[in-house]
């Protein structure tokens, strides 16, 4: 991964070395190294024919698709910079966004055409599709402009579990930064031969794997959405050898009859939040025994820290505890746990986890609040947790989300660590609720077949009696926030 300064180099560079290979197959057709590359300065032209200039905000509005990695890289190659809107997000939402970005130009899909009528008005648009607006297909048929780089090169918004999305800053230092440790600690040894299937929305964790693969000249698949069924005939009949999934979708394909037998893939990396440990067994014994987890955050793209196969097999074997941990410190990342005064703490001690490196972002858009600030050089990312002297992170909670109950600190990590070790119990998510007794009351929700007497019998089995939740409620499903993860806001609501 080392040379290239900008990914428009990167793309470049892997044109030349791997021009007849293919680089992208999925529902918009198969693309080689050298169509994708032209494609791209193509795109990145007819972008600046409608008058953008760089630094130009481009709103993105579509599914996982080819054209998902092609725009990506075109508007890096333009100089302009792109702004994704999660399909999912309500209209507002998308409003918001693009009033806080200043955006300037619209790409969609044409299937949101009549969701996106109001940001179609507001600006020039380029359809996906038979929609309204300029074609994208011809845009990627006309002339091509040489790459003319700029430092920024999208604006990633937070998911606003905090608050209002935030508008996070990313320069190409900061993406290549990832890619690089990716390569290096999550799928090490890629090779042309390798395969990388897209089943998560590529604009989240999957598009983190895109650099590196195209680095090394490796296929990458495509899936329109998540599906069991599609992921494992891309695994047994298309060839694919890694992929990174959320614990929702690992739980999905464990609960699938067609998986009969193990998969064999090189890698199968989780993030995004806790996987309880019975989940990770089965899938180590039924998916493959090469899994991998990483830590991140949109502030500081992942891997912060990772937690290797050989972690996973040592946890699985003599250390259980390790499971309960985000793994080492990545390639290019220093890690340092403070206390409340800002002051160095000691190994094993918890306080909030900081992190410094090429991967942490330069700041927020718009002079948005720092919430999680980044003063000299050092992310504070707002999460609690403890290094121990081999080195490994454990993340305790968030710190927002501590539970005081009863004028004791909980944290609800801890508690659906322990939880999630029940009997009939699939999912778990711990809250704290107003109480006029207590300040805080612990609230468990859960998915599964357990009791509420079962989960409440395993809890005081596990738990300190002040950890203890008071109530439990039984769901049908989690609601999901727009990355997949838990929506505890809703929880916190219901």
């Amino acid at each position: 991964m080392a040379g290239p300064a900008s990914t428009s180099q990167l793309l470049s560079s892997s044109a030349r070395a791997h021009a007849s290979r293919v680089a992208v197959e999925g529902p918009q057709g198969t693309v080689t190294f050298a169509r994708l590359a032209d494609r791209v300065a193509r795109l990145a032209a007819g972008l600046r024919d409608l008058g953008l200039s760089p630094g130009d905000r481009v709103l993105d509005l579509q599914p996982n698709q080819n054209s998902s990695i092609e725009l990506d890289l075109a508007t890096s190659w333009a100089g302009l910079v792109r702004v994704h809107l999660n399909y999912r997000l309500h209209e507002r939402d998308w409003a918001r966004i693009a009033e806080d970005a200043g955006a300037t130009a619209l790409v969609y899909d044409a299937r949101f055409a009549d969701r996106a009528e109001f940001l179609r008005d507001a600006m020039p648009h380029v359809s996906i599709g038979d929609g309204p607006g300029v074609s994208y297909e011809k845009l990627a048929e006309g002339p091509a402009m040489p790459a003319e780089t700029r430092d920024l090169v999208s604006l990633n918004y937070t998911s606003g579990t905090t608050g209002n999305p935030k508008g996070v800053r990313r320069e190409h230092a900061n993406r290549l930064a990832s890619a690089a440790a990716m390569a290096a600690d999550v799928c090490p040894g890629l090779s042309t031969e390798d395969v990388y299937l897209h089943a998560g929305p590529i604009t989240h964790t999957s598009g983190l794997f895109v650099l590196p693969f195209l680095a090394a000249g490796a296929r990458q698949l495509v899936l329109p959405a998540f599906d069991t069924g599609d992921v494992l005939e891309a695994v047994r009949e298309r060839g694919a050898t890694h992929t990174a999934l959320v614990p929702t979708m690992i739980a999905r394909l464990l609960a699938d009859p067609a998986l009969d037998a193990p998969l064999g893939l090189k890698m199968l990396a989780y993030a995004g939040a806790p996987m309880p440990p019975a989940h990770i067994r089965d899938a180590f014994e039924r998916i493959t025994p090469n899994l991998v987890q990483y830590y991140g955050l949109v502030e500081a793209i992942p891997p912060i820290t990772v937690l290797s196969p050989a972690d996973h097999r040592e946890a699985l074997t003599s250390r259980p505890e390790l499971l309960a941990s985000a793994g080492r410190a990545a390639t290019g990342v220093e890690l340092a746990i403070v206390g409340e005064d800002g002051g160095s703490l000691g190994m094993g001690e918890i306080g909030e986890v900081l992190v410094r490196g090429d991967a942490v972002m330069r700041g927020y858009w718009s002079g948005a609040a720092d919430a999680r600030p980044v003063r000299d050089g050092w992310l504070h990312t707002g999460d609690l947790g403890r290094v121990e002297a081999d080195g490994h992170l454990y993340l305790v909670d968030r710190k927002g989300d501590m539970i005081i109950t009863g004028g004791y600190n909980v944290y609800p990590r801890e508690v659906e660590e322990a939880l999630a070790g029940a009997e009939g119990v699939e999912q778990v998510a711990v809250v704290g609720l107003a109480d006029p007794e207590w300040g805080q009351r612990i609230v468990a929700f859960y998915t599964g077949t357990a009791a509420e007497s079962e989960v409440d019998a395993h809890a005081r089995r596990e738990l300190a009696s002040y950890k203890k939740p008071k109530e439990y409620r039984r769901l049908d499903a989690f609601p999901l926030n727009s990355t997949g993860k838990i929506d505890k806001k809703s929880l916190r609501a219901s």
